[in-house]
């Protein structure tokens, strides 16, 4: 039986599939699908599995989304898969509408997060839309977490049964990797400052996750002369959804900010490993890797009550829960972290624990095999 597994642009393949795709091919004949991009051939010569290639644009572009639906059309008739299986969100709609129109037996879609709770007007109708079409033509739809299922029920998107696998996420944590091996924290000796308390931010460096409100309340509580510093890792996006310009003032002109763009493999690692409290105050998500990954390096979390965080985070647990979009609420939480020694010890001693408990990669992997072995016997 063959799989085609798909994301609209490579990278996404290349992250959350990351030898899952050798591994299924143990079983089945495995195809990853995406637009063009150097990622393909990494993906192909680690997993062992064919790959084909679709451009697919991220956002609306009417024209080339039907061009795009042609050729998978094409594909899927002449590669006759028993599944399609699908997530980001271009990708879901265009995969699973040609699915359905070619009659592939089974078809799922994974959410890994929802857009349109945090859109307005006419763009809120139409993601809305897309998403309510990428349901319909699915055979499952897979939420990525509870938060993400209960939008989908609660505006009405599908009226389909939805099932989280095991306690929601895609990838899992490898649980060895993310570890304060003695190769992590050589490279972390070198980022450590202990004169100082140090925040650090994993992401994407614009408006929806939170950077507006974590510059501003930064910026104050540095003002307050205490020993504190702010790691920004991960890139910017101006094009996209850029930070307002007074967020960029602070970042270039507080010197207790430090931007250094992306990191990756044990460079990143050695950033996490190197600070004291993780902060992520996004707006939306569907179940954020960096909370994952940053709990399973020790570090308490500082997150926004929004999908996926909350799933993560237990409040005075292993970290603090704040509303989205709230600076102040923000400055609060971080001079609270700074201040109780006790209760941050404590939340970073159980940090680890709670995610190799929920969400360690194999167990994460396993779920999602039992799921496929319990469907795909369905299309025979």
């Amino acid at each position: 039986m063959k799989i085609i597994r798909s994301a609209t642009v490579p990278q996404s393949l290349d992250t959350f599939c990351c030898g899952l795709l050798k591994k299924l091919s143990e079983k089945y004949e495995v195809v990853a699908l995406s637009s063009p991009g150097e990622e393909m051939q990494v993906i192909a010569e680690r997993e062992g599995v064919r790959t084909i290639e679709v451009p697919m644009e991220r956002h609306i572009s009417p024209w080339k989304d039907i061009v795009a639906l042609y050729r998978l059309i094409q594909v899927f008739r002449q590669e006759q898969p028993t599944m399609v299986h699908s997530m980001t969100p271009k990708a879901g709609l265009l995969c699973m509408v040609a699915a359905w129109l070619t009659r592939v037996p089974v078809r799922v879609h994974t959410f890994t997060g929802l857009v349109f709770p945090t859109s307005k007007g006419i763009q809120r109708k139409l993601l809305m839309l897309t998403d309510a079409i990428t349901c319909r033509c699915a055979t499952y739809v897979i939420p990525e977490g509870e938060g993400v299922k209960k939008d989908l029920l609660d505006y009405g998107i599908t009226n389909k049964p939805l099932r989280v696998l095991g306690f929601g996420n895609v990838m899992g944590v490898d649980m060895n990797y993310f570890s304060r091996r003695p190769e992590v924290m050589e490279k972390a000796r070198l980022l450590r400052d202990d004169s100082c308390f140090t925040f650090l931010f994993v992401g994407r460096i614009v408006r929806d996750k939170g950077i507006n409100e974590l510059c501003e309340a930064f910026d104050k509580l540095s003002h307050e002369k205490v020993p504190v510093r702010l790691l920004l890792v991960g890139p910017r996006e101006d094009n996209l959804d850029p930070v307002s310009e007074h967020s960029i003032e602070i970042m270039t002109s507080n010197p207790t900010i430090t931007y250094v763009g992306g990191k990756f493999g044990e460079e990143l690692l050695a950033y996490y490993a190197a600070a004291d409290c993780f902060v992520f105050p996004s707006y939306r998500e569907g179940f954020p890797n960096t909370v994952l990954e940053a709990g399973a390096m020790g570090l308490p979390s500082i997150v926004t009550d929004i999908n996926g965080s909350r799933e993560i985070i237990v409040d005075n647990e292993n970290g603090y829960i704040i509303p989205p979009r709230d600076s102040e609420s923000l400055l609060a939480a971080m001079q609270r972290i700074m201040n109780d020694h006790r209760r941050r010890s404590y939340m970073a001693s159980h940090a680890r624990n709670m995610i190799g408990c929920r969400f360690e990669q194999g167990f994460v992997r396993q779920c999602l095999f039992e799921f496929y072995d319990v469907i795909m016997p369905e299309a025979s």
